[in-house]
């Protein structure tokens, strides 16, 4: 059985949760959607929309040959790291100004070669508890076939401060 396709045009338009003005994006979200990471850059990361109320983002990847194997799709670890962008955004949503969400676990299914082009993911948060998050991700072509789904479970740590004279705080 093959999932039905995905409705690609409706993804990063303005509609009922979604905010595509990141200006009025969560700070976090906003700080690395502004700065991504040298992975998320050479993925060809574009955060599109969030929602912060429903744990949701979409985004999208505009995968160059350079993320491709020597048969011309997407390296598997390519796809995952799509993935797991997709889904850090998403338990990044509602967490403080300070904290992050390091991947404890990442588990991905590929179902239908990803080829370069502009792929889409969605990520959305299942559960979240004090300490940790369970989030799932799917990736989609263009024509919004999709390629692969992964799920993820997230740890929530908060960043020390630095001491005002530059040395380390200690722990207590």
């Amino acid at each position: 059985m093959t999932a039905p396709a995905k409705d690609t045009s409706q993804l990063g338009t303005p509609r009922d949760g979604f905010e595509t003005d990141a200006e009025n994006w969560p700070p976090n979200v906003k700080a690395a959607h502004q700065k991504p990471s040298p992975t998320s850059a050479h993925l060809g990361l574009e955060l599109l929309a969030v929602d912060k109320a429903g744990g949701v983002v979409e985004m999208a990847f505009n995968a160059s040959d350079k993320l491709c194997n020597k048969w011309g799709g997407i390296q598997g670890g390519n796809v995952a790291a799509m993935l797991d962008d997709a889904m850090a955004f998403a338990i990044g949503l509602n967490l403080d100004w300070g904290q992050i969400s390091p991947t404890l676990e990442l588990k991905v299914s590929m179902l239908a070669p990803a080829r370069p082009g502009r792929l889409y993911a969605v990520g959305q948060v299942v559960r979240r508890g004090r300490s940790v998050g369970f989030v799932e991700g799917m990736l989609y072509d263009e024509a919004g076939q999709l390629l692969a789904t992964g799920s993820s479970t997230a740890n929530f740590v908060t960043l020390k401060k630095p001491a005002k004279d530059g040395a380390k705080q200690s722990e207590k």
